[in-house]
C-alpha cells in the first residue's frame, strides 16, 4: 500500500492513492487538478522515506471533487441568574480531494 503524509493549511493528512480527503477550503472548481507539494513522508510497501522536514522530489497529485460543509456546531453561552443567553452556530467549509497519484522522484547526490 502506497501512502503519503502531506501538510496543507497547517494540518497533516494521510493521502492514499484512490482515496478522498477533506482539507480546509480553498477556491477551486470541481475537476480542477491540485498538486500538494508539502510531503512529509512517503511509504511504499516496506520502503519509508521521511523528510527533513520535507521529502525532496515528492509530489501528490489530486483533483477537486467538491466543496462541502462540515457538521453544524452549536455554541451556547449561558450565565445563570444573569439573563444572559447567546446561541450561535458555525459550519466549516472543506474542499474534498481525490488522490490521483503519489510520485517520488529519485534524487541524485
Amino acid at each position: 500500500m502506497k501512502y503519503a503524509i502531506v501538510e496543507d493549511g497547517g494540518k497533516q493528512y494521510k493521502a492514499v492513492e484512490g482515496a478522498t480527503i477533506e482539507v480546509d477550503y480553498f477556491p477551486a472548481e470541481a475537476g480542477e487538478p491540485v498538486d500538494l507539494e508539502r510531503v512529509l513522508m512517503v511509504v511504499e510497501d516496506d520502503e519509508v522515506n521521511v523528510g527533513r522536514p520535507l521529502v525532496v522530489g515528492a509530489k501528490v497529485q489530486a483533483s477537486v471533487v467538491s466543496q462541502v460543509k462540515g457538521p453544524k456546531i452549536v455554541v451556547f453561552r449561558y450565565k445563570p441568574k444573569k439573563r444572559i443567553r447567546r446561541k450561535t452556530g458555525h459550519r466549516q467549509k472543506y474542499t474534498r480531494l481525490q488522490i490521483e497519484s503519489i510520485s517520488l522522484e529519485a534524487t541524485k547526490g
